[in-house]
């Protein structure tokens, strides 16, 4: 009984699991069934047709398929769908590249009718605020679209039930109505609805809104944060079962902690011991500690080094690098040390010297910094937290706008917009020089950024320094209304 199944068993290994050679051939042959319609896009890209099956009917449709890249912006997949059989249509667009180290959010002021026709691009994991409007359109299927298509499609999906509720409810029937009409309105841009701001969202850094070079700082803005832990759930970097497992050992961790708060904690085994408040660290502020953490990107354990820096007639700050070796995210910051002041702070410095650029600058994660003759706008979450010289910064700038941007996009940019970007980077290029003189604006509403006064601690004559009170806005973004500071 025992040899025959000994023979028996690898007949059936040969009929369930095929060899890989054989598996190749067969794919070959179904890629085979992928056609070429003949069409492409402005960059050569061929779009491509293959038979699908209709979810609605059950008989086969065509799905057709093109890999493009959009300017700014990344590598995406456009698809549609339509079958012949009962008239069914569906087109979404995906994301070709990775996860991205960094959630995104963009904000696009709309003030005329131009704005409605920016270019978006929303994947499956964004959401979208017309913040005026009181309207959210919450994450669901990748679209390639405009602003007025993002309102045009929810219109379309309230208005379709409207007879509906008509007969059940007038009066929600009635409200519904005035909401689209007020939409509609604003489509067409009536006297008193405009401006409106646009908020698109997304935790796996893959959307986007149309950016038009040299338009004014407050009209387009893009910012960068690090993902939380029901967002990682979001994205499916994790499950929702490894994440319930991770607040139990942190909780129970805590537990520990509270049962013995005279014993040391201990965190990383390879690296020097890092000890926690409860004991004194002799060097604190002459060493650089070494502490073990999670990985924003993958949740796996990873070394954070930090040290503290005592910035001359400024503050203390706290400069972090962390970097992990499982999935090779890497992240530098400077986080500011201290109470947040009651005004917000604005620098301002002429460099009319090359010896300007060599001037140290803090650039927290709250400031935006612009420079008019350059046409600079860094905002606010852009780069993060740096602490480097002004020289430093602008070719960080310079490195990745020429990179990522221009590199990538010059062969699909009209001689117009191509002569433009050709003279921006002129124009840092001279700056980079010393060639010419410029102005830094860097604003910053918790007032942790900084420029070197080389004349300390004398005033700087080409260095202005101004408080201004924070916008109740501002105050809200932050989280400094709700404080509670009155000791009870």
């Amino acid at each position: 009984m025992t040899e025959k199944s000994v023979e028996i068993e690898p007949k059936m290994d040969e009929k369930l699991f095929k060899p890989v050679g054989e598996a190749v051939e067969e794919i070959d042959e179904d890629t085979a069934q992928v056609k070429l319609t003949g069409a492409s896009d402005a960059m050569g890209h061929p779009v491509q047709e293959i038979e699908s099956l209709c979810m609605n009917c059950h008989e086969n449709g065509v799905t057709r398929l093109l890999l493009t890249s959009i300017p700014y912006f990344r590598d995406v997949v456009i698809m549609s769908f339509e079958c012949s059989h009962c008239g069914f249509k569906n087109s979404e667009i995906q994301s070709a590249s990775e996860i991205q180290e960094k959630g995104c959010r963009y904000l696009l002021k709309i003030e005329n009718a131009e704005d409605f026709n920016r270019q978006v691009i929303k994947s499956e994991t964004a959401s979208c605020k017309f913040i005026e409007l009181d309207i959210e359109i919450p994450a669901k299927r990748g679209q390639l679209t405009t602003v007025e298509g993002l309102l045009s499609e929810m219109i379309e999906d309230l208005e379709s039930d409207q007879e509906t509720r008509k007969t059940v409810d007038e009066s929600l029937y009635e409200k519904i109505q005035q909401f689209i009409g007020k939409v509609k309105d604003c489509m067409a841009c009536k006297a008193g609805t405009l401006p409106i701001n646009f908020v698109l969202d997304d935790p796996a850094g893959n959307s986007w809104i149309e950016y038009k070079p040299e338009e004014p700082q407050h009209k387009w803005s893009h910012s960068e944060y690090l993902r939380t832990d029901d967002q990682n759930v979001q994205v499916g970097i994790i499950t929702r079962d490894q994440l319930e497992q991770r607040r139990r050992e942190k909780l129970q961790e805590l537990s520990n902690r509270e049962r013995n708060p005279s014993e040391s904690v201990k965190v990383g085994s390879e690296n020097p011991e890092f000890l926690s408040d409860a004991t004194d660290i002799e060097n604190f502020n002459n060493e650089v500690q070494t502490f073990r953490g999670t990985c924003p990107s993958c949740m796996r354990e990873c070394e954070t080094h930090m040290k503290p820096v005592n910035i001359p007639h400024f503050k203390e700050v706290i400069i972090m690098s962390t970097r992990c070796d499982s999935c090779g995210y890497k992240s530098n910051e400077v986080k500011t040390g201290g109470a947040i002041p009651e005004k917000g702070r604005r620098i301002t410095l002429l460099c009319d010297d090359p010896a300007d650029l060599s001037r140290d600058i803090l650039k927290s994660e709250s400031c935006s910094l612009t420079i008019p003759e350059l046409s600079v706008e860094i905002q606010q979450g852009t780069l993060g937290g740096r602490f480097t010289t002004l020289e430093g910064l602008l070719r960080q700038v310079y490195d990745e706008l020429h990179s990522r941007v221009f590199s990538q996009t010059s062969d699909s940019m009209d001689e117009e917009t191509k002569k433009r970007w050709l003279s921006f980077f002129g124009k840092m290029k001279d700056a980079l020089d010393g060639k010419i003189s410029f102005t830094v604006i860097m604003e910053d509403p918790l007032a942790g950024s900084y420029i070197q006064n080389v004349y300390a601690p004398d005033p700087d004559p080409n260095m202005k320094i101004e408080d201004y009170e924070r916008t109740k806005q501002q105050n809200e973004d932050y989280g400094l209304t709700d404080i509670m500071v009155d000791q009870q």
